[in-house]
């Protein structure tokens, strides 16, 4: 079974300084039927303007991974990690028994564009943890390139979660598929562009749920950038 859910069903909230897409039910924006998708909990779709940013704050058994669309992020946290995350990379922190961390958008002028994501761990209580990689466009461009998993394979980030990330840019004939086990959902995020996902039309903020679907199938990208989430 494959459910779409299109950009503009999702929450929206509005603070000046921060601009704000919610896939799923958080903080202020309540949906009953969108709660999360798997262990896929949150993607907030961020745009937080120039000279401002979120200050200290904490989380807790909680993966989240932020991954830069355009502007860089600044992170600080509590484990000594300082950090400028930009377009390219993919930035793990694992909350684990509790972690602080601010992020910032240190530019003048430029509003930074990000992608947060919260992936519910298989571990509880454990020492908090950083890990960030950058993956260049080549090596994902016509491809679902790993760049989260389990157990780091293929040089991705590790993820405390029964969870793996895939991302992917494509254009014109360009075509990936990625196969799935039978007890195991997709989750499928248009980042930007459009392009069809089991022969259905996604444009930019569109998403597609899979459940009990033998594969996902990406193509007839235009400047399309996917994230691709095998969930348990």
């Amino acid at each position: 079974m494959l459910t779409l859910r299109k950009s503009t069903e999702r929450g929206y909230a509005d603070h000046g300084w921060l601009k704000s897409f919610h896939s799923f039910s958080f903080a202020d924006y309540y949906d009953p039927k969108h709660m999360g998708f798997g262990n896929l909990r949150v993607i907030n779709e961020d745009r937080i303007a120039p000279g401002t940013g979120f200050g200290t704050h904490g989380h807790r058994d909680m993966e989240i991974v932020s991954y830069v669309l355009s502007g860089a992020l600044g992170h600080k946290d509590s484990i000594g990690n300082g950090a400028q995350i930009v377009p390219g990379d993919v930035q793990r922190m694992s909350a684990g028994r509790g972690i602080q961390h601010s992020e910032f958008n240190h530019a003048p002028t430029d509003t930074t564009h990000f992608l947060q994501i919260w992936i519910e761990p298989n571990v509880r209580g454990i020492e908090p943890g950083y890990e960030q990689k950058h993956f260049e466009a080549v090596q994902k461009r016509g491809t679902l390139r790993l760049v989260a998993s389990p157990d780091g394979r293929e040089d991705s980030v590790k993820l405390n979660a029964n969870a793996a990330l895939y991302a992917g840019l494509f254009d014109g004939e360009e075509r990936a598929e990625l196969a799935l086990p039978a007890n195991r959902k997709a989750y499928v995020h248009v980042v930007r562009g459009s392009v069809q996902v089991n022969g259905q039309c996604l444009s930019a903020g569109d998403a597609a749920m899979l459940d009990n679907e033998p594969a996902v199938q990406i193509g007839a990208g235009r400047d399309a950038e996917v994230l691709v989430f095998d969930l348990q």
